[in-house]
């Protein structure tokens, strides 16, 4: 039983409501000074409306239960009022504006004036260098955000919150974009900011990190608290936290699948492509194959290459001056454009599904057509009708859970939108399709879904080329997997053979050490 004497925080019986859905029910959640505290869940869950609620974004009034600081009731009427109780959140989307200074970013509507209300830029410098020092960042204060890699910003929102004397961190998904070595980094920092006496609450779908670095847990579903765990019993496995999720045990993290691959559908020879702007190949000399009932993996740190890859074979959509062969069954093929590349049986779901996959402000209907509207059309014009049977189709499927196809698919969970992804291009019926990080910044329960999907894909004589910041999944999904480093691929591996330790040797070679 937790003692509230020792809770900095507790939430009790909070209930929030949207037009005709309920995002949370009397959901309690209690955390104690000083602790890392995880909130898990599937997307959808709740989680982070429970944050907006606890940090003002929703204010008091526009839900109900209690929100008790330091044992005493909190009324918030915006981010203000939580801020100056000590209650810091980071989104998943950074709120950084990208062409100011890391300073300015700091002390944005916090700023250090001198006499005469004036902002002392000496002053501000000198104390964000202070700041960026604590977190581990030694760039200048001067230097524009938009010159900052993710992993830094992330460290910039956190001086930016230590500067606000903060009490409570509450840090949304903040690895999910991170490579290995920055989501350590930031680990780090968070059991150093444990140490010095800040209270975090972080908010994630990577349970491995979870497990490492929390004390306690409270598990969220459908909108309801479902229980709260103890991490340090030493119990609290990655599938015990997944029961909580899902409410059943998921007996593998990965669907069986029997690989029976067929004829060759892809092959790529000698593929070169250069940066749009720089001098200097992001791809050089690639050559990889996939054949049907396939999946291939591409394995690569940050900056190898992957996405590189995969946009200049999709239309060259990414680069100048691409040199290499690129064949579809046995013939040789131009895609100098997406639409070619489409009807040469060719698709590519995007890593950034927000911002390159969907239209956000449009419906699952629209989203769903929108890659092969030719098939729907008569004499120019898209019967409608058929666009509605076509997306109902996809919705019943793939198991896309909303009211209708006319939802709104900015409305939809990160895994829900994902499946309007794949259905978009699995309309156009590709020979191959190219997946960019498939499952990023969806939970467990969506994940198993989304592979089942690719299995049946394979099964039904497609095939697959998986890209994946996750070494465990391409493990447990992909054939044989390939290796990338510096543009260049630097092995290839049956998955019998293939292990984390001996794809990081091969993800990690040097230029000059590639044969």
């Amino acid at each position: 039983m937790v003692s509230t004497d020792d809770n900095i925080l507790e939430m009790r019986r909070i209930t929030k409501t949207f037009p005709g859905v309920a995002a949370l029910q009397d959901v309690t959640l209690a955390v104690r000074r000083g602790e890392i505290h995880a909130i898990c869940g599937e997307n959808g869950a709740g989680k982070s409306t429970l944050m907006k609620v606890l940090s003002g974004v929703y204010p008091s009034g526009s839900y109900d239960g209690e929100i008790l600081l330091d044992g005493e009731p909190v009324h918030f009427r915006g981010i203000r009022d939580s801020e100056q109780r000590g209650i810091v959140i980071i989104h998943q989307e950074l709120a950084l504006v990208p062409y100011l200074s890391i300073a300015e970013n700091i002390f944005l509507g916090n700023e250090q004036r001198g006499p005469g209300g004036l902002i002392d830029w000496n002053r501000s410098n000198a104390e964000a260098a202070k700041l960026l020092a604590s977190v581990g960042l030694a760039e200048n204060p001067v230097t524009p955000v938009v010159q900052l890699g993710v992993g830094k910003q992330q460290l910039v929102e956190i001086a930016k919150a230590i500067s606000k004397k903060v009490r409570l961190l509450i840090l949304d998904e903040p690895t999910a974009a991170l490579n290995d070595v920055d989501s350590a980094h930031l680990l780090n920092l968070m059991r150093r900011l444990r140490d010095e006496g800040i209270t975090c609450i972080m908010i994630s779908h990577k349970l491995n990190e979870i497990t490492s670095i929390a004390d306690s847990t409270t598990v969220l579903r459908d909108g309801r608290t479902v229980e709260r765990l103890e991490m340090a019993s030493g119990e609290m496995t990655q599938e015990r936290i997944i029961r909580g999720m899902v409410g059943r045990d998921i007996n593998s993290f990965y669907p069986e699948r029997v690989s029976t691959p067929g004829e060759e559908v892809l092959r790529i020879e000698d593929w070169s492509v250069r940066h749009p702007t720089q001098d200097r190949l992001v791809v050089d000399g690639a050559s990889l194959n996939v054949r049907a009932g396939e999946v291939v993996g591409i394995a690569g740190l940050m900056g190898a290459g992957r996405t590189e890859l995969a946009m200049s074979v999709f239309g060259r959509s990414y680069g100048r001056d691409i040199t290499g062969r690129l064949f579809v069954h046995g013939r040789e093929v131009r895609a100098r454009t997406v639409a070619e590349a489409i009807g040469n049986g060719i698709a590519y779901a995007t890593e950034d599904r927000k911002r390159f996959g969907l239209n956000l402000i449009e419906d699952i209907r629209r989203n769903v057509s929108a890659a092969g509207l030719r098939r729907l059309a008569r004499l120019g014009w898209v019967n409608d009708n058929e666009e509605i049977k076509v997306a109902e189709s996809s919705r019943r499927d793939m198991n896309i859970k909303a009211p209708s196809v006319m939802s709104v698919v900015g409305k939809l969970s990160g895994g829900n939108q994902q499946k309007v992804v794949l259905s978009k291009w699995l309309f156009t019926d590709p020979e191959v399709l190219i997946l960019d990080e498939p499952t990023r910044g969806i939970d467990v329960g969506a994940k198993f879904e989304i592979y089942t999907i690719i299995n049946r894909l394979v099964a039904d004589g497609k095939a697959v080329i998986m890209i994946s910041s996750e070494l465990p999944e391409l493990l447990g999904m992909c054939d044989r997997i390939y290796t990338l480093s510096a543009g260049r691929i630097t092995g290839e591996v049956p998955v019998a053979e293939a292990t984390q330790e001996k794809l990081m040797e091969l993800m990690a070679k040097d230029k000059e050490s590639v044969g």
